[in-house]
């Protein structure tokens, strides 16, 4: 997803053309995750097998035609993930190696410290929307980024009916929020500036200038990371430390209150696709998912272009299938930040195919 920006052009002159500056590092990010999504991914179908073994011949059932021979050569290439058996009279299978098996019990205590992670994030997700409410079928469609599990309408929705209701609204399914929570109702931009011990203006706002990466120290900013090549003016500089300062309506406040011409509630915007995108495990959707929550934030016609005029807190890729969009302050270089169980846990089984995790050092944390 390239856009080119032109400016308007004065005097007969030709429009110069704004760069978006590319972060390769993010880029390296999408680039690095094929082999451990291959791997999770064939992890995923060996388990959900009746004996925990996949007949090779099967494969091409489970994933396509295509995909089959990069599975086969995965398979082949880790031994120590993945066990080959049969011959003879028996059919050739593939199950998880011993030591694989040993790891994958860990899932399940991984899971168990996801839950109330998911359902904390998932009633903030209901809680952003102008209705309390979001299209079952979205929720579906970024069930992999929120780390839900892919049988969630079963498994965990039932279990907190005080919270969750599916009710049908136009012949379509939306999942309602039961009951507001006033004590969640703070953005992950807000935690981070309370544990900084930044919670509410000091007085000396007007005192503190912004430095030239951008931030700003107060309790209306944003992070910033301007990308490599980025040489901001003192006009944009200047620019950028009022709208760093500007006060804005919380993203939890319904969005119909709002002018959206007002530059305080065009400020909501950014905070609300920030805080979208914080809910995610890996901070980061594809365009197309952030663009399918539309209707039920209020986001604004020309989406691309918002991300876009803020290229210190969000970058877009085009690398992969899809243009993705990240949230620049939850990566370190290639690294993430924080991770939540779930990601640790698929970090050691990739570990077993020798592949250096990018992020050891990380704590657990959650999104």
């Amino acid at each position: 997803m390239w856009v080119p920006v032109k400016h308007k052009s004065s005097g007969g002159r030709r429009p110069k053309r704004k760069v978006y500056h590319r972060v390769h590092e993010l880029d390296k990010v999408m680039d690095f995750q094929k082999k451990p999504a291959l791997i999770l991914q064939l992890k995923s179908i060996i388990q959900s097998q009746k004996h925990q073994s996949l007949l090779l011949r099967d494969l091409e059932k489970e994933v396509g035609f295509v995909q089959k021979w990069n599975f086969m050569a995965a398979i082949e290439k880790y031994p120590s993930i993945f066990y080959v058996g049969g011959g003879n009279r028996t059919p050739p299978f593939v199950t998880l190696a011993e030591k694989a098996k040993k790891v994958a019990r860990e899932e399940a205590e991984a899971k168990d410290l996801m839950e109330p992670i998911l359902v904390k994030n998932l009633r903030k997700l209901l809680m952003l929307s102008v209705d309390c409410r979001v299209p079952l079928e979205n929720i579906e469609f970024i069930e992999s980024e929120l780390g839900l599990p892919n049988d969630f309408k079963t498994s965990l929705l039932p279990k907190y009916p005080e919270i969750f209701s599916v009710k049908e609204v136009s012949g379509k399914l939306y999942l309602h929020l039961e009951n507001w929570d006033s004590s969640i109702a703070v953005t992950a931009r807000e935690e981070q500036l309370g544990g900084e011990g930044i919670s509410a203006p000091s007085g000396l706002g007007n005192k503190v200038r912004i430095s030239k990466d951008g931030n700003f120290l107060g309790p209306h900013a944003f992070r910033m990371s301007f990308p490599a090549g980025f040489r901001p003016n003192t006009s944009y500089l200047d620019q950028l430390e009022r709208w760093q300062k500007m006060d804005f309506p919380s993203p939890y406040l319904n969005a119909r209150r709002f002018d959206i011409a007002d530059p305080k509630a065009r400020k909501r915007v950014v905070a609300v696709l920030h805080e979208l995108l914080s809910l995610t495990m890996q901070k980061r959707m594809t365009s197309s998912q952030l663009d399918a929550f539309h209707s039920e934030y209020f986001l604004p016609s020309k989406l691309l272009l918002c991300l876009i005029k803020h290229p210190g807190i969000f970058y877009i890729t085009n690398k992969g299938a899809r243009s993705t969009v990240f949230l620049k302050e939850a990566y370190d270089g290639l690294n993430l930040i924080n991770k939540c169980p779930l990601l640790l846990f698929n970090d050691k089984f990739v570990a077993l195919s020798g592949r250096r995790e990018m992020n050891s050092c990380n704590a657990m944390h959650s999104p």
